[in-house]
């Protein structure tokens, strides 16, 4: 069964700059929030709303590991969304987004 999601919020949350910082940590391995907190200048709580959406649809995953709060992204699945045919013209028009956000 294909999970239902809409591409547009999916790419919407990834461009957003707050999770995007976040996304980047999650590049290589799993972080705890906290230490995700600190990096992106948010609460804790911020943070997993950021990455709500995400977590929702299988984009990251949240467990908890000897007590801690750990969130990990699903790589090939974010990748797949970016990829996806239709989606590389939005891709790039929430890069362009993100880009006047830092200019």
């Amino acid at each position: 069964m294909e999970d239902s999601f809409d591409k547009e919020k999916i790419l919407e949350c990834m461009f957003d700059p707050i999770t995007s910082e976040i996304l980047a940590e999650l590049e290589n391995e799993g972080k705890e929030s906290s230490y995700l907190s600190q990096k992106s200048g948010v609460s804790e709580e911020e943070v997993k709303k950021h990455l709500s959406y995400l977590l929702d649809h299988g984009f990251v995953e949240e467990k908890i590991e000897n007590g801690k709060i750990m969130f990990s992204a699903n790589g090939e699945k974010l990748a797949k969304i970016i990829e996806h045919e239709g989606n590389f013209d939005t891709a790039i028009d929430g890069l362009t987004k993100m880009d006047s956000y830092l200019n």
